[in-house]
């Protein structure tokens, strides 16, 4: 009987964590003390094991009553903890820590009654995300619930009248949505999130309603740990090359600059982030747009990667594209090209997020997640809500380590952003299949069929 052990994730490929034979020169009372806050050890994931709660196995619950008089040495004997990503060694406040935060991610999840709308390849990687502890409540209909329940959607996969008939039955939704650092491959050839973003309140998407995202960055008040993460980690997003689709800046053949230089990216028109944040303009107007604004710029257009994947809604023929735009770039990485411009125009797309990463100046014309707090200059209508300004680092530790959830493809374990973004970098990220295949060759098709 080992009392320090990984919950069983769903599909988790991680070996022990404590291994017999390491010894650690950790105060024992320091240990018991971490033990204690965080509540890990035994089976501290499930309701009927938890020694904690005084169930479970009897030598367990016996341990936990030598870790509350401050005794940690039983739990020391047992061996030495190692990192289940790295491999290397770990101090045993260190793994308290982070199964203290698995611990509160399961019970946070247990408070979900359903949870609706979540494809079955997304599954893959979201289950370890969303598990409970016994499993994921995953649903297709509302019956059964009621008022004081809460549920999760992925509401672009669910009708409008899910929702109105929970609303009405009183059962408070949140939402799931993909997060800013995703995958190495697009959603659009279904190849799964290694980031999830699980808010209560509503989507960081829609500017109408309060968010969880908004209502952290408007609170403001992060600790100086966090904020020289968030520093740490644009530096290595910058160095890496790394967006939302994976790492590798692909540069463009740019002619030598010889006037100021600015970004267009196209976005999908049907996504929500431009329904409801787009505040009514599509590519053809942002183009047009960028154009009045930057009458003398050279500008360059960027179609969204999924619309040119032929998946998605949103193409403009390149003879209407060349009216507003000097050239058409299709190959290069957003993060290869916002190192050689001096601006970047947006509707709502993740692009802008990524410019101010880079230092590049933001126009938007919408009403993205990351405008009205003093980092872009906003054409689109004025947010009310968002009257603080933010630093950047702020807008990092928020939007990238606070907010969403991540996987690691290779242990499949829950686990901080660095670990997704060191994947990416060393080209362990990738997660494919014959439904990822499928999905290319489909899309290639569509666009010949199209002509666009």
């Amino acid at each position: 009987m080992v009392f320090l052990r990984i919950p069983p994730f769903p599909r988790h490929r991680a070996g022990d964590l404590v291994r017999p034979g390491g010894r650690c020169d950790e105060d024992p009372r320091e240990v018991a003390r971490a033990l204690v806050e965080e509540r890990v050890g035994g089976a501290f994931w499930a309701p009927g094991g938890d020694p904690w709660s005084g169930q479970g196995d009897p030598a367990e619950r016996a341990l936990v009553e030598q870790l509350r008089e401050g005794r940690a040495e039983k739990v020391m004997a047992q061996g030495a903890p190692r990192d289940p990503f790295t491999g290397a060694p770990m101090g045993f406040v260190a793994a308290a820590r982070m199964l203290g935060g698995w611990r509160r991610m399961i019970e946070g999840n247990r408070r979900t009654a359903a949870i609706f709308g979540i494809a079955g390849w997304k599954r893959e990687t979201l289950d370890a995300l969303l598990w409970d502890g016994a499993g994921v409540p995953y649903r297709r209909t509302g019956a059964g619930l009621g008022a004081g329940d809460r549920v999760l959607a992925w509401v672009a996969r669910c009708g409008g009248g899910l929702g109105r008939d929970l609303a009405a039955r009183g059962v408070m939704s949140g939402e799931i949505e993909d997060g800013f650092i995703r995958s190495s491959g697009l959603g659009a050839h279904c190849v799964p999130p290694l980031s999830v973003i699980v808010d209560p309140m509503g989507s960081y998407v829609d500017p109408a309603r309060e968010n969880g995202l908004e209502a952290m960055l408007a609170r403001g008040g992060f600790a100086p740990d966090v904020l020289a993460r968030a520093a740490d980690l644009r530096s290595r997003l910058i160095d890496g090359g790394i967006c939302k689709y994976g790492a590798g800046a692909v540069g463009a053949a740019l002619l030598p600059q010889t006037r100021r230089r600015v970004l267009v990216t196209g976005q999908v028109e049907d996504d929500r982030a431009v329904l409801l944040g787009g505040a009514g303009c599509d590519n053809r107007a942002l183009l047009a747009r960028a154009r009045h604004e930057e009458p003398g710029a050279e500008i360059i257009y960027k179609p969204h990667p999924d619309v040119e994947a032929g998946h998605r809604k949103g193409a403009i023929p390149d003879a209407e594209i060349l009216r507003h735009a000097d050239r058409i770039e299709r190959k290069a990485s957003i993060a290869g090209l916002l190192g050689q411009v001096d601006a970047l125009h947006v509707i709502s797309s993740l692009a802008g997020f990524e410019a101010l990463l880079r230092g590049v100046e933001v126009i938007t014309h919408g009403q993205p997640f990351y405008a009205g707090w003093g980092l872009t200059r906003d054409l689109g209508p004025p947010m009310p809500r968002r009257g603080r300004g933010c630093s950047i680092e702020e807008m990092v530790a928020a939007a990238l380590i606070l907010y969403p959830r991540y996987l690691d493809p290779v242990t499949r374990l829950p686990c901080p952003v660095e670990m997704v973004v060191d994947r990416m970098a060393q080209g362990q990220a990738r997660i494919g299949g014959p439904l990822v295949w499928a999905r290319m060759a489909q899309g290639r098709l569509r666009r010949v069929v199209s002509g666009v």
